[in-house]
């Protein structure tokens, strides 16, 4: 028999199912986009993905234009997910169509932006536990702190590095790895 099978067999219910997030690819994740149609993730193989906690009424919103610049310069090999998020200071209180509207008048987003979630907390979305848990993610614990905290993944899905919200998207801590 299989030795990893055979460890695997001797474990609870609740160990297996963390064994089988160990195992999880951010490809398996599922999210909707701001209009409710599901985005499948694995259409981004090959591309890296920058995740980002988005807010419409913080003070890292600005970040919106520097996120589009990389959108515009770095498209044929790099994804931006804008995830609105409410958690912060209450600073995205808007409906997906407010959310929709205000990215696109103000700052000319392009890029794709998911429907509202949570990052933290109880209701986290499972694509936040999986960006933020080592035992999911395989490379690093982390907890989001405040909107406009981002996260690269590489073009084979895997955990590339965490950024908190004072570290502009054009950065080169950032950028460094799109080159």
């Amino acid at each position: 028999m299989n030795p990893l099978k055979a460890f695997v067999g001797t474990l609870s219910t609740t160990d297996k199912n963390v064994v089988q997030k160990a195992s999880q690819s951010i490809y398996d994740l599922e999210i909707n986009s701001l209009q409710g149609k599901p985005i499948d993730l694995s259409e981004f193989k090959g591309k890296k993905i920058l995740l980002v906690n988005v807010a419409s009424k913080c003070g890292f919103t600005s970040q919106y234009r520097e996120l589009q610049e990389l959108h515009a310069s770095y498209k044929d090999k790099l994804v931006i997910i804008g995830l609105p998020c409410n958690q912060f200071g209450k600073q995205e209180p808007g409906s997906s169509d407010e959310i929709q509207e205000f990215c696109e008048v103000n700052y000319g987003v392009s890029f794709l932006i998911t429907e509202k979630i949570d990052v933290k907390g109880p209701n986290q979305h499972p694509l936040f536990q999986w960006l933020t848990t080592k035992a999911i993610n395989g490379k690093q614990n982390s907890t989001v702190k405040w909107n406009f905290q981002k996260y690269l993944v590489d073009k084979n899905g895997e955990f590339l590095d965490y950024f908190y919200s004072i570290t502009k998207p054009t950065n080169s801590r950032i950028t460094k790895y799109l080159k």
